[in-house]
């Protein structure tokens, strides 16, 4: 068996506006036209191909709750996977908790889903449905 592949990391931000200019300094990337995803309460922008910034579209939202909570930080770690159900249905019969039983709409039109920190040792951990993974 070949196990998931690192996809992105990502953080949770107050603005993508003001937090852009810094990761697109440090790393040289320029960032992606921001994207709203209302379902998820989320705008995002990549910088690069491997950091996401994740800016609350309200506060009472999920990751609006995160940034009050927490500040801007780390929120989870993504990856890659050819069908994110197969995986889904492969880790909950592992034992891992799931957040999403299916997938859902992320960003750039692809299917993505959550797992619960309690069973990824405390992180948040998004699968990606990427065509083209290995």
């Amino acid at each position: 068996m070949i196990g998931l592949s690192f996809h992105h990391v990502a953080i949770a931000v107050e603005s993508i506006e003001a937090t852009l200019p810094i990761f697109e300094s440090l790393t040289g990337h320029s960032g992606s036209q921001p994207e709203s995803l209302p379902a998820q309460g989320v705008r995002v922008c990549f910088v690069g191909d491997r950091l996401e910034l994740i800016e609350p579209l309200s506060p009472d939202s999920g990751v609006g709750r995160f940034v009050a909570r927490k500040g801007q930080a780390l929120h989870h770690v993504a990856y890659a996977a050819p069908d994110v159900q197969a995986e889904l249905d492969r880790l909950a019969a592992q034992g891992y908790e799931l957040i999403d039983s299916a997938p859902r709409p992320g960003a750039f039109g692809h299917h993505v889903a959550f797992l619960h920190p309690r069973s990824t040792g405390g992180v948040l951990v998004e699968l990606v449905e990427v065509s083209d993974h290995p």
